[in-house]
């Protein structure tokens, strides 16, 4: 291509201006459709994705540690603990020697009004939000008495063990015998536009072990440890001990969104990608921001060309 015929095109793309041509059709039923078309879409963008989807936020994945400790009965009796000293008195177990078959009733029975306390914490890094599920409001009084109730305490971290397996559907006394899993469900979906006091986690529980009739090989939760000792002439000996058990899982979900001040552009490509994906728009994938610009990765959609492949290919 000579170089005329080079800025000749290139003077072609910059220099000159078009504009399509508008055709006006006088018809009500046309009208009406079109008006109807255009209400649809600004329904959809704002009802679907600025509302329902939240596609003007920014999100961010939790991180969360959580901690566990298991309480006996309090059996409302005041005791000597010394001769000066008087404490409360619980009532707990102990693990027993495994019979040949697990006891029925369970030795666990008592244990289903124990109580354990669940300390969880979460952080959202992208927005600097932490948050632990005992809630600014809660004090030690409060947490000296309450038990986890969706009725009257649903913020209350402490839950009955009987409770957690009756939430699930599930019978602590039956569970007991063969042992069980559990899934303690902890969701924590915070919309941080909103007061911080909103975000608070959801609990939901779950079991997890198979319960199938027809495939009950190794049904339940059991685990094995031994005590090893060494008798009079030295020999080393062993007892082996098989324990049935409930097992509690604790897991823990969550997202948060969060309006931040955005470039344009990102702020636009965050509601394209939240809406219904359309072929004709090339989407953005990620993105990041450092401290004098942002950086976009959008897709490489195909057939695609560059501005200037197609400058010497049209000239």
């Amino acid at each position: 291509m000579s170089l005329r015929g080079c800025y000749d095109c290139v003077s072609s793309c910059c220099f000159e201006y078009s504009t399509s041509k508008i055709l006006v059709i006088r018809n009500k039923k046309a009208g009406v459709l079109n008006r109807f078309t255009q209400a649809l879409v600004i329904a959809y963008v704002i009802g679907y994705v600025c509302v329902f989807k939240k596609g003007y936020q920014d999100t961010d994945t939790v991180l969360s540690s959580v901690t566990t400790k298991l309480k006996g009965i309090r059996t409302g009796r005041c005791v000597n603990y010394n001769k000066t000293v008087k404490t409360c008195e619980v009532l707990s177990w102990c693990p027993l020697e495994k019979i040949v078959d697990p006891p029925n009733p369970p030795l666990l029975a008592a244990a289903e009004n124990f109580t354990v306390f669940i300390k969880n914490n979460i952080c959202y890094p992208k927005f600097n939000f932490n948050k632990r599920n005992i809630l600014p409001d809660i004090n030690s009084s409060y947490l000296a008495l309450c038990v986890f109730s969706r009725k009257t305490d649903p913020d209350c971290p402490i839950f009955r063990l009987k409770d957690i397996v009756r939430e699930a559907d599930e019978d602590f006394q039956t569970m007991a015998v063969h042992g069980g899993v559990m899934g303690v469900h902890i969701q924590w979906d915070c919309n941080l536009d909103m007061p911080h006091s909103w975000c608070v986690p959801q609990y939901t529980f779950r079991r997890l072990h198979n319960k199938n009739p027809q495939n009950n090989i190794s049904q339940g939760y059991n685990f094995r440890f031994a005590k090893y000792y060494k008798n009079s002439d030295g020999t080393e000996i062993r007892t082996l001990i098989k324990g049935y058990g409930i097992r509690f899982d604790v897991m823990v979900f969550g997202q948060a969104g969060f309006s931040k001040p955005l470039f344009a552009e990102v702020a636009l490509n965050l509601l394209l990608n939240r809406a219904l994906l359309s072929p004709y728009m090339v989407h953005m994938l990620d993105w990041f921001e450092e401290e004098d610009r942002f950086i976009l990765v959008l897709e490489y959609s195909q057939p695609s060309k560059d501005l200037l492949k197609f400058i010497f290919r049209e000239s």
